[in-house]
């Protein structure tokens, strides 16, 4: 027995494409913060700074960094959702002042996509007395959804997510020995990178082995780099 097309759209499989976007930014944020902060500490560790030196270092560098992603993201939503509502608006504009030429206009699309002429345009026609604006945002201006983005919601997130990824390394900093601190730091943010880059491709579906080892390499590199400047400006004792 056929399932009637509601029940199709309602048991349609899940795909990964459709967790992109929440889960960029979880894995932004989180690499952000574990490989910032852990860059700090690592450095100041190898400069010979005190433990409370690298604790207040590192702790200045998650309000800073958690603080900077936040406003990036705010801004940059909020930029987004300016333009996605300025096209709306002049698109709105369109559809009440020359609805025929908008029309055509929706209908050419559906050809370029393959359709042939008539049958392009009766589904311009059905799809514009159903909703015209939403037919127009998706197809002519590729916005897919009219619901408006939060730039505060996606600011909390960023900051939330980088200040999980930051507390790794102040705890690794605050209790290992002094050393072998700089080496403790090292080996558990090449681990948490490691994992974060394979739970990150497992949750989107891709092979585990390819996304860890870039998110280890970058990291390495990082780390590396800010040692050096530690060394470089090493604190005599």
């Amino acid at each position: 027995m056929s399932k009637a097309p509601h029940q199709i759209l309602k048991e349609s499989e899940s795909h990964y494409v459709n967790r992109l976007g929440w889960l960029r930014a979880a894995v932004l944020g989180a690499n952000d913060g574990i490989l910032s902060v852990a860059s700090i500490v690592s450095g100041m560790a190898a400069g010979n700074a005190s433990r409370g030196n690298i604790l207040l270092a590192g702790l200045a560098g998650l309000v800073a960094g958690a603080t900077s992603m936040a406003t990036g993201e705010y801004v940059s939503v909020s930029s987004q959702s300016d333009t996605e509502k300025a096209d709306l608006t002049r698109e709105e504009r369109e559809l009440k002042n020359n609805p025929s030429f908008e029309f055509e206009e929706l209908a050419q699309i559906y050809v370029s996509r393959g359709l042939d002429l008539t049958l392009a345009r009766k589904v311009a026609a059905q799809l514009m007395v159903r909703d015209a604006l939403g037919a127009h945002a998706r197809d002519e201006l590729g916005i897919s959804t009219l619901l408006p983005p939060w730039p505060l919601q996606a600011a909390l997130a960023s900051a939330a997510s980088f200040t999980l990824g930051a507390i790794l390394p102040l705890m690794v900093a605050a209790v290992s020995p002094p050393e072998i601190l700089s080496w403790m730091i090292i080996a558990s943010t090449l681990v948490s990178l490691g994992g974060l880059g394979a739970l990150s491709a497992k949750t989107g579906g891709a092979s585990l082995l390819k996304p860890t080892i870039r998110v280890v390499f970058w990291g390495s590199l990082s780390l590396s780099l800010t040692a050096q400047v530690g060394l470089l400006f090493r604190v005599r004792p």
